[in-house]
C-alpha cells in the first residue's frame, strides 16, 4: 500500500502551517483512503521520524515522499536523504521514494504565475 508523506520545513510561527495543513486537509478529502501524513524539518511537530512511523503503522510498504519546498536547496539534498536512510534502517520493509521537491514541478510554477498575474487583475 503507498502512502504520501508531505514534509515541509517548519517555523516558530504556528500560523506558517496553514497552506501545508490546507494542503493535507484537501488531499484527504480528495482521496480519503490515501495514508497522507503531513511533517516538519523543524520547530514543529510532527517530526519526519513520527510521521513516518505513523505511515508505517498503518501497513504502507511504499511512502513518496514529497518536499513542499519551493527550490531543491541545502535541506533537500544534505538534510532529507540521511533523515531517509534512517528511516530505511528503522523501517526495513518500507521503500521509502523521495520526489523532487513541489517547486520543481511545472504545474506549481505555472500556477504561481497565474497567481501573480492574477494580482494585477
Amino acid at each position: 500500500m503507498d502512502g504520501l508523506l508531505l514534509f515541509a520545513h517548519g517555523a516558530r510561527d504556528a500560523a506558517w502551517a496553514r497552506p501545508f495543513e490546507a494542503v493535507a486537509a484537501r488531499l484527504r478529502a480528495a482521496r480519503p483512503e490515501l495514508p497522507l501524513a503531513l511533517a516538519y524539518l523543524e520547530f514543529m511537530p510532527p517530526g519526519l521520524e513520527d510521521a513516518a512511523a505513523a505511515l508505517a503503522a498503518t501497513g504502507c510498504t511504499r511512502v513518496h515522499v514529497l518536499p513542499l519546498f519551493l527550490g531543491t536547496g541545502g535541506h533537500v539534498r544534505r538534510d532529507v536523504p540521511p533523515l531517509l536512510d534512517g528511516l530505511r534502517q528503522r523501517h526495513g520493509g518500507v521503500e521509502w521514494r523521495l520526489h523532487p521537491s513541489l517547486g520543481e514541478h511545472d504545474a506549481v510554477l505555472h500556477a504561481i504565475c497565474d497567481a501573480c498575474l492574477a494580482t494585477l487583475e
